[in-house]
């Protein structure tokens, strides 16, 4: 299949799920910069677009098509069950390794007070943004489909637009943790735990990217075009 200059990065990964893994080798953004065009989002990173154009012409391209009107309830569903089951076990877990490397590594690795920080801010920031999303806004995504009537708690495009920025707050501090860690480069020092925390946190972030695409570009776009259509607009 042949990859257009013009294409958003979005709809890339919802053509083809495995061209995320090739996103993120690039340093793409799919997830909260999924709106641009390969041909921007390559020419903003400075890299070269045929490469990433060939890169992502995968053998069996699998086609992904945007979850209809009855599909959308299903998709929040496989979020919570995916992606937000992983957050909830996994954040504390990591908080706890990451606290332990910091006290036993900080004299050596001052930037660990950072990541520390950093991974405290972004899973403070996770709990409530989750617990509104399956609380709120995914049951009246839900109710609207098998109702056919609009949000009783106003427009959703309001709720929407916070989620998205919160979206874009998480995935900026997991962008300085990257960046802070050169990469989740291991140092010459670093015991097992070291090692354990970097992996948890690439693996983390790797997750989160899926899991704010899933939302950003295809389920809230769903939402709210239902909701368009259901109010006459």
């Amino acid at each position: 299949m042949t990859v257009g200059a013009s294409t958003t990065l979005a709809d890339l990964v919802i053509e083809d799920g495995r061209r995320a893994r090739v996103l993120e080798q690039f340093g793409l953004d799919y997830c909260c910069q999924g709106h641009r065009s390969l041909s921007d989002a390559t020419a903003q990173a400075d890299v070269d677009l045929d490469e990433v154009r060939k890169a992502l012409d995968l053998p069996e391209v699998r086609a992904h098509a945007t979850p209809g009107p009855q599909e959308r309830a299903a998709l929040a569903h496989d979020i919570v069950d995916t992606h937000h089951a992983y957050m909830w076990e996994e954040m504390p877990r990591l908080q706890a390794l990451v606290e332990k490397v910091h006290r036993v590594h900080g004299d050596r690795h001052p930037e660990l007070a950072r990541v520390n920080t950093l991974f405290t801010e972004a899973i403070t920031a996770l709990d409530p943004h989750m617990t509104k999303e399956e609380r709120s806004v995914f049951p009246s995504i839900s109710r609207m489909e098998k109702t056919g009537a609009p949000s009783a708690s106003g427009s959703l495009a309001d709720h929407i637009e916070v989620l998205v920025r919160e979206h874009t707050v998480v995935g900026d501090l997991f962008k300085e943790i990257n960046s802070v860690t050169e990469g989740y480069t291991v140092p010459e020092d670093g015991c097992a735990s070291y090692r354990a925390m970097l992996d948890g946190l690439r693996e983390m972030e790797l997750d989160l990217h899926e899991h704010i695409h899933k939302e950003n570009n295809v389920l809230f776009p769903g939402a709210l075009e239902l909701e368009r259509t259901i109010r006459g607009n």
